[in-house]
């Protein structure tokens, strides 16, 4: 799974018998003790991680510096539409990372936008499906 923020980390929390386990982005770093901060909204003030019981850890998210079109550009599934059908989506963008890396942003017809990380590949515009899936396909 990819996380996105501006700090370039998240914190995880494996959850207690009030709340569920929860990823949540750092916001920031204490400035004397160097702790991560992520904002409680009950009390509406920004904690350190360390201040909750069920803090697990940290984990790197990617900062974001841009974003371009999709261009044209497709990702395809084997077995991810109905009943484990061949499923192509169009690229909505291409999120660029901080470290130079292109990430692919979909959406689906529900309006919920998905990273395409899991793709099994990505078409070119123009490029088709793979032939041993479109003769699968009815």
């Amino acid at each position: 799974m990819l996380y996105f923020n501006q700090t370039g980390w998240v914190a995880i929390f494996t959850g207690t018998e009030t709340e569920t386990g929860r990823t949540v982005d750092v916001e920031a770093w204490e400035q004397n003790t160097g702790a991560a901060l992520v904002v409680d909204p009950q009390r509406g003030v920004m904690r350190p991680v360390s201040d909750y019981p069920d803090f697990s850890h940290l984990e790197r998210a990617d900062q974001v510096v841009a974003a371009l079109p999709g261009g044209g550009w497709r990702v395809y599934w084997k077995d991810e539409g109905p009943g484990g059908t061949p499923l192509t989506e169009e690229v909505l963008a291409w999120l660029i990372t901080a470290k130079g890396r292109a990430a692919a942003i979909t959406i689906q017809p529900d309006g919920h936008v998905n990273d395409a990380m899991s793709a099994d590949q990505f078409l070119a515009p123009g490029e088709n499906v793979p032939a041993t899936e479109q003769e699968a396909s009815p």
